[in-house]
């Protein structure tokens, strides 16, 4: 079937180059977002907590399916510990997004305290943009990552649940455009210049995407580290914002729900395809 046909295509491609791609289409989603902000100064809240559930449960299996399993069994082929290893690396990307986070307050705090109203929110809305850049680094790295671990041919890192990572992050990609072109538009920029400000959050995630894949080519030892530090990256971005974000809906029950959902979807994409 067609299907196949365009992912042994794909296959072919270098893992660099497939990280590339990947990392352009979840750039391309934070643009989408952003230009929302064209149409206009407000979004369906229902529609926005269920993508955010949704991409919260892929996430999450992704996780666990594309990375800290494959992580694990390439620690065991290289002679590691592999707890420990596993250990470290899910830390350190949960603790770089705390860290960020941290920061992004500190900064925050400061700005409020000494700047003038007007000129404060339109500085709340750079350390907004900061922020989230800070957040998409690892995100892109998650993608690199996992698209230079299919050349190690391990159970769990294949070409579709990396796919699906790209996916799920790109999902999430989609509200953060929009957290940052929509509140700028109500502090009165122009719709262009608040839709340019909302893109510039993507765009490092092709750089940091293509480093990710670089890194696990050329420096095999580094990659069970490299796994786990996405999977923390990302379950930090789930349980920090996705999760609350889409759990402040009136719908709590349903939005658990559709986390649920994407969760299901991404296990059983990850077995059967794996």
């Amino acid at each position: 079937n067609e299907v196949d046909n365009m992912i042994n295509n794909l296959k072919d491609l270098s893992p660099i180059l497939l990280a590339l791609f990947a990392t352009i289409f979840t750039y391309s989603v934070t643009l989408l977002g952003a230009s929302l902000v064209f149409f206009f100064k407000n979004v369906k809240k229902n529609i926005m907590d269920a993508m955010l559930a949704i991409a919260a449960g892929v996430m999450i299996a992704a996780s666990f399916f594309s990375l800290l399993n494959p992580a694990t069994e390439m620690a065991i082929n290289l002679k590691m510990i592999p707890w420990l290893i596993t250990f470290i690396g899910f830390i350190a990307g949960g603790l770089l997004l705390f860290i960020g986070d941290k920061l992004f307050n500190h900064f925050n705090k400061k700005i409020n305290k000494k700047e003038e109203k007007e000129r404060n929110s339109f500085k709340r809305c750079l350390m907004l943009i900061f922020s989230i850049t800070l957040h998409n680094i690892p995100e892109g790295l998650a993608v690199g990552v996992a698209f230079g671990s299919i050349a190690y041919s391990l159970e769990g890192a294949t070409l579709t649940s990396a796919m699906l990572i790209a996916l799920g992050i790109g999902i999430q990609n989609f509200p953060e455009g929009t957290a940052v072109s929509v509140p700028l538009r109500r502090e009165g920029m122009s719709r262009k210049k608040a839709f340019f400000y909302g893109q510039l959050s993507g765009l490092v995630e092709p750089i940091s995407g293509v480093l990710g894949a670089l890194l696990v080519l050329k420096i095999r030892i580094l990659l069970p580290f490299l796994l786990s530090f996405a999977a923390g990256a990302m379950i930090y971005v789930v349980v920090e914002e996705l999760i609350p974000e889409s759990q402040t809906n009136k719908k709590k029950d349903l939005m658990s729900l559709f986390t649920i959902i994407g969760f299901t979807i991404m296990m059983i994409l990850d077995i059967a395809l794996g």
